[in-house]
C-alpha cells in the first residue's frame, strides 16, 4: 500500500532534531532504521504530518564503556549490537536476543533505540531491557533525563518519551559471569514471538543466587516475571527450577488473537521460563 502524504525533514544535529520535534508536537514521527515505522505507514496505521529522519545525526551509534556500564547509542544497528565484543562480553543476553530479531536485512537497518521506542510487546528487545535493568536516556528541550526500563514502557506501543524527546542511548549494567538465555516460540521463522523469555541467572555455591526474567508478549507491555524470580532464589536442581517456573505467568495479561489464547500463552511462558533458566544456569 501507499502511505499517506507527510512532510519530511532530516536534521543534521541532535539540537536541530529536538527543535523540530518540539515545534511539531504529536504530529511528528521519528524515523531511525525504519523497520517499525515504514510498515505502519504502508498499512496506514500511522498518519504523521511530519517524519523526522534522525539517521544522520552523529554520536548516536556505537558501544562504549562508562565505568561498569555499557553505553549503546540509540542508532546502533541490531547487526552491530550482535557483533560488538563489549556487548557479547558484558551483556550477552542482549546480543543473543538481538540475533533472533527478524532477518539479516532487518538487522542491518533496524536500530536498538528504534526497537525500544516502538515498544511493541511482541518485540524481543523490550523484555531484554527489563531483564538487564537498562536505563534509557532521552534528550528534549529540557535537557537529558534517564528512565529505568521498568518505567519506560507505558502501554501498548507507548513509552515515557514526550513528543519532543528523542531516545539517544541505552545504558546497561555490566553483568560479566551471569548465565543468560533468550527463548521464544514463534510459528514460522522471522515472525514475531508468540511468547519470549529473557533469563539472567547468577549462581553461587551450586544454587541460583539471583534470577532476572523478562517476558515478551505476555501483556500490553514487556513484563518481569517477579514471582518466578523470587521462587528461583536458592534453587539447586531442575525440579526446583520447574516448580519456580510454574509461577512465570502470575500477574501477566496475555492477549487473545489468531495465534494463541491467553491460556496457551501462559503455558508457553511457564515452559519457556523453565528452559531459559535451566540453560542460563548451565543445567539445561
Amino acid at each position: 500500500m501507499i502511505p499517506p502524504a507527510f512532510d519530511y525533514v532530516r536534521p543534521d544535529t541532535l539540537e536541530e532534531a529536538v527543535r523540530v520535534l518540539a515545534e511539531a508536537g504529536e504530529e511528528a514521527k521519528v524515523l531511525a532504521g525504519g523497520q517499525s515505522l515504514l510498515p505502519l505507514l504502508r498499512l496506514r496505521l500511522a498518519f504523521p504530518e511530519l517524519v523526522v529522519d534522525v539517521g544522520r545525526i552523529p554520536g548516536l551509534r556505537g558501544v562504549r564503556e562508562d565505568g561498569d556500564t555499557l553505553v549503546i547509542g540509540a542508532l546502533t544497528t541490531h547487526h552491530d549490537v550482535v557483533h560488538d565484543p563489549l556487548v557479547r562480553r558484558y551483556a550477552g543476553l542482549l546480543a543473543q536476543a538481538t540475533e533472533t530479531v527478524a532477518d539479516p536485512a532487518v538487522r542491518h537497518r533496524g536500530t536498538l533505540g528504534g526497537s525500544l521506542a516502538h515498544a511493541d510487546p511482541a518485540g524481543d528487545l523490550p523484555a531484554v531491557a527489563l531483564a538487564l535493568d537498562a536505563e534509557l536516556v532521552a534528550v528534549g528541550p529540557g535537557g537529558r533525563r534517564s528512565v529505568p526500563a521498568g518505567e519506560f514502557f507505558a502501554d501498548y506501543l507507548q513509552t515515557a518519551l514526550a513528543p519532543d524527546e528523542l531516545l539517544v542511548e541505552v545504558r546497561v549494567p555490566e553483568r560479566e559471569g551471569w548465565g543468560f538465555r533468550y527463548e521464544k516460540f514463534h510459528r514460522v521463522s522471522q515472525s514475531w514471538a508468540m511468547v519470549g523469555v529473557a533469563a539472567l541467572v547468577r549462581r553461587a555455591d551450586g544454587r541460583i543466587a539471583e534470577a532476572r526474567i523478562g517476558l515478551t508478549n505476555m501483556g500490553p507491555t514487556p513484563l518481569r516475571a517477579t514471582a518466578a524470580e523470587q521462587a528461583l532464589a536458592g534453587a539447586a536442581d531442575p525440579g526446583a527450577v520447574a516448580r519456580a517456573a510454574g509461577s512465570a505467568a502470575e500477574g501477566t495479561r496475555p492477549s487473545r488473537d489468531a495465534s494463541a489464547s491467553p491460556e496457551y500463552r501462559a503455558h508457553l511462558a511457564r515452559v519457556l521460563t523453565e528452559r531459559a533458566v535451566l540453560a542460563a544456569a548451565g543445567t539445561g
